[in-house]
Order: C-alpha cells, then sequence, then structure tokens
C-alpha cells in the first residue's frame, strides 16, 4: 500500500535514555511503513539542552506554536543526582515541559488507556477520569531561599504604576527555607476556558478542585475566575446535560473513589501532576495514561506522561532484553498524527492513527503485554509477558492487516 502523504510537518522533540530507544523503535516499526513522516525535528536529550544552553527547548515550543501540532518524548529534568551522573552538565536545567507549558500557555489534559483485560484498582470506576492539569506557575515557577540564621521574610510587590504592597511572610528563630509562588490571572482564565471547552467537546462532567479554605487569596481567585468564565458556557453545560461544580480537593479526592469516574477532574499544576499518576497507576499503569497541551489557540502537543524508564535503560545499555510498555508513547503519535490529519484534512492520516491505536489495544487484549500489565489482568484472562521488540512486532503485524 503507498504509504500516507502529510502536507504540514508536526514537530518532533525526541527526549532521553529508554523513552528515546523507545521512539526510534515507534517509528521505525509502527509509523515509517505507513507514513511518509514530515517533521521539523528538535533534540530534547538532556546533554543537546545542555549544548544549546536549553535554547532547543524555546526553539521547540516556539515551532508548536507555528506548526500547531507537537509531540514529545519523555525528558530528564536534571537534579543533584543526575547532576552527578551527568558531570558535563553546566547548570541543572529546568523542566523543559514547564519550559514548554510556559510558553504555549496550555492546560494538560491525561487520560487513562483502558482494556477489558485489566480492571481499576478502585473497583467501583467504569469509566476513564480525565485530569485536567493546570501547566503553569505554582510550585514549577516558584524561587526558593535558604537561610541560617534568625530574621524575618517579606513579599514586596511594585506596581508600574508606581504603587507597593509588601506582606510580611514570616519572622522565625533560626534556620529557615522560604519559598514564593505566582500564577497569571490570564493564565488562570485560559485554563477555564481550555477546561470548558474540552468538558463541552468530550461530552463530559467538570469537577474543579482547589483548597481556597487555606489560600484564601491564591486559591480563591481559581475559584472566582472559573467562576466568572462558566458563564459563557453554562447555556451549553445545560444544553448537553453537563455538570460543573466546585469542591474542596481533599472533599474532591473522597468523592473521586467513591465514583463511577467518566468526568474531567481539573487541578492545578502540582495537584495534577500528583493526581495524574494516582489515576493512572490505578487504573493500570503510568505507560497507560495519554497527555496532551491544548493552549487557548488550538496548539495541541502529545506526550507520554511517565518518566524515561531510567533503570531499563541500563540493563538496555548491558544489551539485556527489556519489557518496556510502549503505549502512552505510541498513543502521543497517534494523537499528533490525527490531529494533523484533522487540521490539514487529511482523513486517511486521522484513519491511520485510530489504526494504530486499535492494533496496539487489540495486541494487548490478545494477551501479548510487556511485563508490567501481566501481573494486573483480571483472573482467568491468559496474558503472556513480551519484550518490548516482541510487543511492537505484534501490533506492526496487526496494524498491516488492519491497512490491509
Amino acid at each position: 500500500m503507498e504509504k500516507i502523504q502529510m502536507t504540514t510537518p508536526l514537530v518532533e522533540m525526541d527526549g532521553d535514555e529508554m523513552t528515546r530507544i523507545l521512539w526510534q523503535m515507534i517509528k521505525e516499526k509502527l509509523i515509517l511503513p505507513f507514513v511518509e513522516l514530515k517533521t521539523a525535528y528538535y533534540d530534547l536529550g538532556l546533554l543537546h539542552r545542555n549544548e544549546t544552553r536549553d535554547q532547543v527547548t524555546v526553539d521547540a515550543a516556539n515551532a508548536t506554536r507555528k506548526y500547531g501540532v507537537a509531540v514529545k518524548c519523555a525528558t530528564i529534568t536534571p537534579n543533584k543526582q543526575r547532576m552527578e551522573e551527568y558531570p558535563q552538565l553546566t547548570e541543572m536545567w529546568k523542566s523543559p515541559n514547564g519550559t514548554i507549558r510556559s510558553i504555549l500557555d496550555g492546560t494538560v489534559f491525561r487520560t487513562p488507556i483502558c482494556i477489558d483485560a485489566i480492571q481499576p484498582v478502585v473497583k467501583n470506576w467504569k469509566k476513564p477520569i480525565t485530569i485536567a492539569r493546570h501547566a503553569y506557575g505554582d510550585v514549577y515557577k516558584a524561587v526558593d531561599l535558604r537561610t541560617s540564621v534568625p530574621g524575618e521574610c517579606t513579599m514586596t510587590f511594585r506596581g508600574e504604576d508606581g504603587s507597593e504592597e509588601t506582606l510580611l511572610v514570616q519572622k522565625v528563630d533560626g534556620a529557615a527555607v522560604w519559598q514564593g509562588a505566582h500564577n497569571k490571572e490570564s493564565s488562570i482564565r485560559s485554563f477555564a476556558r481550555a477546561c470548558f471547552q474540552y468538558a463541552i467537546d468530550t461530552k463530559q462532567d467538570l469537577w474543579f478542585s482547589t483548597k481556597d479554605t487555606i489560600a484564601k487569596v491564591y486559591d480563591g481567585a481559581f475559584k472566582e475566575i472559573f467562576e466568572e468564565e462558566f458563564e459563557a458556557y453554562k447555556p451549553k453545560f445545560e444544553a448537553l446535560g453537563l455538570t460543573y461544580f466546585y469542591t474542596l480537593i481533599d472533599d474532591a479526592v473522597a468523592r473521586v473513589i467513591r465514583s463511577e469516574g467518566g468526568y474531567i477532574w481539573a487541578c492545578k499544576n502540582y495537584d495534577g501532576d500528583v493526581m495524574s499518576d494516582m489515576v493512572s497507576t490505578a487504573f493500570g499503569s503510568l505507560a497507560m495514561m495519554t497527555s496532551v497541551l491544548v493552549s487557548p489557540d488550538g496548539t495541541m502537543e502529545f506526550e507520554a506522561a511517565h518518566g524515561t524508564v531510567t533503570r531499563h535503560y541500563y540493563r538496555h545499555l548491558k544489551g539485556e532484553q527489556t519489557s518496556t510498555n510502549p503505549m502512552a508513547t505510541i498513543f502521543a503519535w497517534s494523537g499528533a498524527l490525527r490531529r494533523r490529519g484533522e487540521l490539514d484534512g487529511l482523513t486517511n492520516l486521522s484513519q491511520f492513527a485510530a489504526q494504530l491505536e486499535q492494533a496496539c489495544l487489540d495486541t494487548l487484549n490478545a494477551g501479548v503485554m510487556t511485563k508490567d500489565l501481566v501481573g494486573l489482568v483480571k483472573p482467568g484472562f491468559q496474558a503472556q509477558a513480551v519484550t518490548t521488540e516482541a510487543f511492537l512486532a505484534a501490533a506492526a503485524e496487526r496494524l498491516a492487516a488492519i491497512r490491509g
């Protein structure tokens, strides 16, 4: 069969460690045999980010704004341990995801990939729960300070109009640590609009949670802005029979555990990071989670929601076979290809994305799985643990059969 032709590139952001290996394998086995792939390539591997002083991350984000669609591999955010592991690093570079999300001003939507063979740990969950994660500010844009003597810390805002406000943070009688976080009203409004529109597009109820009883001004602003923005979407919600409600995050956790699923749960940045890991793990695995960053202008960046699978990478370097789950990375590619097809009017490209996903799901439902999933299957289901290469080969065979 003739390869599908693309008319506009999508932005391809390569990554680190085992997911970088998976990236190439997925392209070779599942995409390049069927699609004449056209991408604007950016290497976001840690060492190349270091070489460019992280300019490559900024360039990739700006290219995403230009082309409207991107697909991103998992990347390393260096900490002290990584600085020792990679002595050539000149700086403890910031999270590339944080940089990209800041430039694109987007909201991250994460949804579990469900299969019949694996039942959620929470027995009453019947439908996927989508986490809508604000992708700007909070701890990811915070500044930190550590002090060793008694004293006091203040926070001062100086307006461009000459106004000034100062707040006492705390007086301390010894060593202390300090953190200053912020958010922008424009970004919070974009977050709210993205959540309401996504709920309408997917026809799901929307829950939103913060802790405005404690952070009365900070979290209170989120609650108020969501209420203000909802007025414009309320008629559509009512027409579709959808519900929006706000609750405290601790109450939301209790409600989520008791629910059947099937809704969007909107959270602030770090709350969403934690809760998406909880939801994905309870549904099965971090590697069974889609993740898409949606900007107010419709720009989308698809990625795997998990890390770089370091442990498997070092086994791979020793020449050992690994059984690394590639599903989240595959679905990042399928999501990006589907969106590219939608924007360019290429029905065959969007259809291919759906066929790619179906081939992988059929492979799992046939009991051909990576090791992380085999122990999760329901009683009586026959599953076989295979290597990553074997899983991709089986999926490629099914994809070729579907394609005819």
